[in-house]
């Protein structure tokens, strides 16, 4: 099959058929990924309407959807587990809902989990029963390569989408619950529905919770990079822009009911990471701290993206080196967004997960032999 190439100037009736869906209903647009594909699309398909849905909680900024075409870009604040805001939101009508939004950051699941079932599992049948309420032809979710947890150290190849559900932290528990809700409601009500299971994402506009713009932000102001355990866990990377490519061929073109693994076959331990950004932006590796490993932490994520380069003709564009420079540059360029996402209530969860505040300097380093006192980064 060659390579997908979005397509635009559908007919009346082509959708479904033909893969045209004019009209996009994105929950979580507000957030890294989701707002990343909301220009994506408006970018790339001239005829495509979105509404972004979006609460806005903490690492969801109207920031992310600055500078956005008015005529075809509408943005309705609400709650995916309200049902009457949905289904008031989705009554001028979509052809597809995008489901991004979730609570993610696994360190956050294991403090309080109740949130994340909420949102997770509540919030996501709410949107299938207004998607089925309200006419919508198409239900994609996303989704993680965490709910199929931990692949072996010695395995040859990542999982394939038929892998066995095996998630170990309340957040890929709670993912996990909301596939099984979108497949019933595609075999027992018909509903078109899709999944797809994605990496670590990395790229613009990201929250600072996370790896890669954690350590960039602290490295860049010279404090503390906390790694959790030894820092050896690996996790397959992918860029932002190659993740929404994905999921816009997959939106276009997949069968109902299938499940897709998008990966950029970038496989890295986290310590590489951390160490890749301090030579880029020239910090010593001195400011490394490692600390209490993360209760139930898995050590390798890795997925097999064969069925969506052979069947979709889908691969990563973004080179590893390009995209972490590209993101580099991006928070040095936007101080003034990493100012406002680090402020506030993310001070306080900092000082809550880490024990330190940030903006505290590193303290002298001691060497630590091995084991439970050495330390650890955010995998997620």
């Amino acid at each position: 099959m060659a390579p997908y190439v979005a397509r635009s100037g559908c007919a009346e009736g082509d959708a479904g058929r033909q893969g045209c869906w004019r009209r996009l209903f994105v929950t979580g647009a507000a957030g890294f990924i989701g707002s990343a594909f909301v220009r994506l699309v408006l970018a790339e398909e001239p005829d495509c309407h979105v509404v972004s849905f979006d609460a806005l909680s903490y690492a969801g900024s109207l920031d992310n959807l600055r500078d956005l075409d008015p005529l075809r870009h509408r943005f309705i604040r609400g709650d995916i587990c309200d049902a009457e805001a949905v289904r008031a939101a989705l009554a001028s009508g979509a052809d597809a809902v995008i489901h991004f939004a979730a609570e993610s950051h696994v360190d956050r699941s294991i403090a309080a989990a109740d949130g994340f079932v909420k949102t997770n599992v509540l919030g996501t049948q709410v949107l299938l029963d207004a998607a089925r309420q309200c006419g919508v032809r198409r239900f994609v979710q996303i989704s993680t390569d965490e709910v199929l947890g931990s692949l072996a150290d010695d395995a040859p190849n990542g999982f394939a989408e038929d892998a066995p559900y095996a998630p170990n932290s309340p957040y890929a528990a709670s993912k996990a619950a909301a596939e099984h809700l979108v497949r019933a409601a595609h075999r027992t009500f018909g509903l078109d529905t899709v999944i797809t299971r994605c990496g670590n994402n990395y790229g613009p506009r990201q929250f600072p919770e996370k790896l890669i713009p954690l350590v960039l932000t602290n490295a860049l102001r010279d404090e503390p990079i906390p790694v959790y355990g030894d820092g050896r866990q690996i996790r397959d990377w992918i860029h932002v822009v190659d993740h929404c490519r994905a999921i816009l061929a997959v939106l276009r073109h997949a069968e109902p009911g299938t499940t897709w693994h998008i990966g950029a076959r970038n496989p890295r331990r986290n310590l590489e990471v951390i160490e890749a950004i301090l030579r880029a932006v020239g910090k010593p590796t001195s400011l490394i701290r490692f600390v209490k490993d993360r209760p139930g932490h898995d050590r390798r994520y890795e997925i097999d993206p064969s069925r969506i380069e052979s069947c979709l003709g889908w691969r990563p564009l973004v080179s590893w080196e390009t995209g972490l420079a590209e993101t580099i540059r991006w928070y040095r360029d936007h101080a003034a967004w990493v100012e406002r996402a680090r402020s506030g209530s993310y001070r306080d969860y900092y000082v809550r997960q880490y024990g330190t505040a940030l903006g505290t300097p590193p303290p002298p380093r001691i060497a630590v032999a091995t084991g439970a006192a050495r330390a650890a980064v955010p995998s997620r």
